[in-house]
């Protein structure tokens, strides 16, 4: 038996030594600026805002905040890179360039992966086994395209947009500024990105590795600030498309704010995923897919299946296996390798979550969490799971960005169907059968841009992710996510 198991705690759970990742040669700078035009300088207004680690609630950094001299700066310097020798370079060229990103952040990934932990509260496991590795993958993945568009877009002539704006979210810093900045320089576009307010590291740490691969200065500008920075870049008049990640009411408001331009744009929006686990699945299958699919990621994705739909015949059996895995899992320092469940990202977040919580148990749904001690500082939810919930739940239909699961129950493959298309997003869904038929039935019927059989959560930068309604236009990964930087003539 592994030295570090020490005993079993009286509810039944294993309790691990600590496996600290170590934090001693990691360097977090103190204060971090803009990148413009290949090098950093401080903001025009000398704002600045603090990063804060969501675990113990210690300030990270302080990060610079760019304001519309800053972001005008940042745009021209993209403007200039693509009239001048971006927009000259082969495709074979910029290849190169891509490739040499992917392989500086394989080089660094154990830091990348520390640093990405700290500043969001994920746990180190999910960092470092889904986060850097996929970051680094969908840069490795398009250096591969950047020769071979006209082989793409067979009998067409594909030109670059121009200059791209790139809002991400906080929930996958690195991996979301890979997913936009990748495609972007595939296709010979310059960027202007800004990362999310309370999660801007790991993107300057990305500009720290472009300015080591020597990519040309200005063809990628990294930017921080909150939400009214965003909005200079949106309302900029000299950026010709905005990729964007994050709320469908914030993506709503970029949407009018670009109308009557002639700005592209592709949306990431929420979700509300249905996760639907029929009698004739592998149930612990199922239920460790469940569990992968709201806890282990907090909730914190789009797509996380938060409304659980089991069928009516093993409901009970389901329903306790899944308790029982909610209770084994482990809630506490990010940074310990036996951590489950790490920190919710910021107080606001928190307090979001409580809300919906509250709300979930004043409309008569019953409540389950996970029975554990959470830590005195920091952001803690423990995983929540309600049921006799029914569809007029707020719970059931709202998007929470937690981890908080709605579970319901249905009869019949065209009542699942029902239930699972009745919101108003359409980012992903989650089919588990062991008759493939009714899997390609689903995939047919539930009206959602990802749609997972038998697994859930699983990305690969060859696969297209995208949503339906209000949870966006446009896809990003594989072919499909070159085509929103072009223009096919």
């Amino acid at each position: 038996m592994s030295s570090k198991i020490k005993s079993l705690k009286y509810n039944g759970k294993w309790d691990f030594s600590p496996s600290i990742e170590s934090i001693e040669n990691l360097s977090i700078q103190k204060e971090y600026e803009l990148f413009i035009n290949g090098k950093f300088q401080k903001p025009f207004a000398k704002k600045y805002f603090p990063s804060i680690n969501p675990s113990n609630e210690q300030k990270l950094s302080r990060i610079a905040k760019a304001e519309f001299k800053d972001v005008d700066l940042a745009v021209n310097s993209a403007r200039d890179a693509f009239n001048g020798q971006w927009g000259k370079i082969s495709g074979k060229d910029r290849a190169k360039y891509i490739y040499r990103i992917a392989r500086i952040i394989q080089e660094k990934s154990k830091e990348l992966a520390i640093v990405e932990t700290l500043d969001g509260g994920k746990p180190i496991r999910e960092s470092r086994d889904i986060d850097i590795p996929l970051a680094a993958a969908h840069f490795f993945y398009y250096a591969g395209w950047a020769d071979k568009l006209k082989y793409a877009f067979p009998n067409r002539t594909p030109k670059p947009l121009g200059v791209v704006g790139q809002i991400i979210p906080w929930n996958f810093p690195l991996m979301m500024a890979a997913w936009k900045i990748a495609p972007a320089l595939a296709t010979g576009n310059t960027v202007v990105l800004k990362p999310a307010e309370s999660t801007s590291i790991t993107a300057l740490l990305l500009a720290e590795i472009i300015k080591e691969a020597e990519l040309p200065q200005g063809v990628v500008n990294i930017i921080t600030g909150d939400g009214s920075t965003g909005n200079i870049i949106v309302n900029h008049p000299d950026v010709n498309k905005i990729a964007f990640t994050g709320s469908t009411e914030v993506g709503k408001s970029i949407m009018e704010s670009i109308s009557g331009t002639n700005k592209r744009s592709t949306m990431e929006l929420g979700g509300k995923a249905a996760n639907i686990i029929f009698e004739d699945a592998p149930l612990d299958q199922a239920v460790e897919g469940v569990i992968n699919g709201i806890y282990f990621n907090q909730g914190h994705v789009c797509c996380a299946g938060s409304r659980l739909f089991i069928q009516e015949s093993v409901y009970d059996v389901v329903l306790r296996k899944l308790k029982d895995r909610m209770q084994s899992l482990v809630v506490g320092n990010p940074l310990d390798k036996n951590t489950d469940i790490g920190a919710v990202n910021s107080k606001q977040q928190l307090s979001t979550i409580n809300k919906y919580i509250n709300i979930g148990v004043k409309e008569g749904a019953d409540i389950f969490q996970l029975n554990c001690e959470l830590p005195n500082s920091g952001y803690w939810c423990p995983p929540t799971l309600f049921t006799n919930v029914s569809q007029s739940h707020s719970i059931a239909k709202e998007e929470i960005f937690g981890p908080v699961l709605a579970v319901q129950t249905f009869r019949t493959t065209q009542e699942v169907i029902n239930k699972a298309n009745n919101t108003p997003y359409g980012l992903s869904a989650g089919v588990w059968t062991d008759k493939g038929s009714k899997a390609f039935n689903l995939a047919t019927k539930l009206k959602a841009g990802v749609i997972w059989a038998n697994t859930y959560n699983k990305f690969d930068p060859t696969s297209p992710f995208g949503g339906y309604k209000e949870s966006g236009h446009g896809r990003e990964g594989g072919l499909h996510g070159l085509s929103p930087y072009l223009n096919l003539e």
